[in-house]
């Protein structure tokens, strides 16, 4: 909780520090081993990793790896896949590569902030350089383009800019990634340099080993609980899969017409709540009967759950004075970085002398800053259940994946924090290399005009995402 104005947010550098890598090589397994539900990390078509990484060796290429980011385990499967899969596979197919075999890595600056500021210190030593999100973040673009063109390993990023929470599911790509890309072959070319510049796709996929049912009823009970639901039927009945899909619609519709009522009461908003979703749902029918029933039930819940993240926005942005322009995520980051602004404060750089009283009214504005920043955090955390995802392709990873989504919903309501999430069961973590997205083919159309470098960029990062999508593996 911030109730504490403070000074303005800091580039981080990027400080490689050798000794602090294989530190991380180092305490990486057990860290896994010990702290996540991992029990494996494979990955496929490694061989075209590995020749990426030979050829840059080399001095004949420029490249970034554009990981799928689903989970916030993401980044450690990734250095595993580096420090661990990379290497053997490349010993096994005598392919020579030089040690160490790493990243410079784009993270968002605010993980910092809500992970610890030690991670901010850990990715600098790391080769990693920070990104602000929420604006024109120069600084750290200008640190990012020089990596992406004279760092001493190939970068990496995420793509969709934040996770989403769901294996199946690519997040609307952001620009910047091919941005950058025809930035570093722009640099290459002044330079006089005959480097080639590539993005290659990585996808990343979390299986459960065994089905979760039992551990998803009692998840799912616990949350039932905590919002004052009782669903009926026996305990056996109730831990069925037919039987999980109704009480999690059910449930899914309660959360709703108490966040209606929430902003309709205390916060003088309209809302038309439709109480009849829970009666779409019956106590007794087979599993496919329930799906169909689902799927008109969570029809009628999608409509009204837009119109909540919008009022539950709109909250937030009447009181940063922010117009609503672009998507739910565009107006999230807006959001984030005014309040950013309020709470990290240019009046207390450099430990500059403020009174008594405006250093308090500058507390009580950061207060109530990070008090509307949490309407913007329970939008991010609805944003990824407003689609039928776990009705479209009916599975026990979609469903957990939907059920731990609406836990973090939870978790923020409650005050908790939602990056400690419940575990339903061991995960086993498939990687998958994708063909390499050519920049320097496409720079010839980048640098004819303006509106030829927002083509090319366009067309690169529609290219990115349809090639992120078809990396996804569905499990039978």
């Amino acid at each position: 909780m911030i109730n504490q104005a403070q000074p303005p947010l800091e580039f981080i550098p990027p400080h490689f520090n050798p000794l602090v890598l294989q530190a991380a090589q180092l305490i990486l397994p057990a860290w896994i081993g010990t702290q996540t539900a991992i029990t494996q990390i494979e990955a496929e078509n490694l061989e075209v990793l590995a020749d990426l990484y030979h050829q840059f060796q080399q001095g004949k290429i420029r490249f970034l790896m554009a990981f799928r980011h689903p989970n916030v385990q993401d980044p450690l499967c990734m250095g595993d896949l580096l420090w661990r899969l990379l290497p053997q596979m490349a010993r096994k197919q005598q392919i020579p590569l030089q040690k160490p075999i790493h990243a410079h890595c784009i993270y968002d600056r605010g993980i910092p902030l809500w992970a610890g500021s030690y991670m901010g210190w850990i990715f600098s030593r790391l080769g990693g350089t920070p990104i602000n999100r929420g604006k024109a973040d120069w600084t750290g673009l200008r640190s990012a383009r020089d990596l992406f063109a004279n760092g001493i390993f190939p970068m990496a990023a995420a793509p969709e800019g934040a996770t989403n929470g769901l294996n199946e599911i690519v997040s609307t790509l952001e620009p910047g990634i091919a941005q950058l890309g025809f930035w570093c072959a722009e640099d290459l070319q002044k330079a006089g340099r005959d480097q080639q510049v590539v993005i290659v796709p990585i996808g990343i996929q979390y299986h459960y080993i065994g089905e979760p049912w039992e551990a998803i009823n009692r998840l799912l009970s616990e949350m039932e609980a905590d919002s004052g639901l009782v669903s009926e039927g026996s305990t056996e009945s109730k831990s069925l899969p037919s039987s999980l899909y109704q009480r999690l619609y059910q449930f899914e519709g309660h959360l709703l017409a108490l966040m209606e009522e929430f902003y309709t009461r205390f916060y003088h908003r309209t809302l038309s709540s439709v109480s009849s979703v829970e009666a779409l749902i019956q106590s007794t029918m087979d599993e496919n009967q329930a799906i169909a029933q689902s799927a008109e039930a969570q029809r009628a819940i999608a409509s009204r759950l837009q119109a909540l993240l919008n009022v539950a926005l709109q909250v937030a942005e009447e009181y940063f004075n922010l117009l609503p322009k672009g998507s739910l995520i565009d107006r999230c980051r807006r959001v984030e970085q005014a309040g950013w602004n309020y709470i990290y404060r240019d009046e207390l750089k450099d430990h500059k002398v403020m009174s008594t009283i405006k250093r308090g009214l500058a507390d009580r504005v950061a207060e109530e800053a990070n008090l509307r920043m949490w309407h913007m955090r329970l939008v991010e955390s609805f944003a990824a259940v407003t689609r039928p995802y776990a009705l479209e392709k009916p599975s026990v990873e979609r469903f957990a994946e939907i059920t731990l989504l609406l836990s973090d919903i939870l978790a923020r309501i409650k005050g908790n924090s939602p990056f400690t999430r419940p575990s339903l069961g061991k995960q086993r973590v498939t990687m998958t290399i994708g063909q390499p997205l050519s920049v320097s083919d496409r720079y010839s159309v980048y640098q004819t005009n303006r509106q030829g470098a927002r083509q090319a960029v366009a067309e690169l990062t529609k290219d990115l995402q349809l090639s992120l999508e078809s990396l996804i593996v569905s499990e039978k």
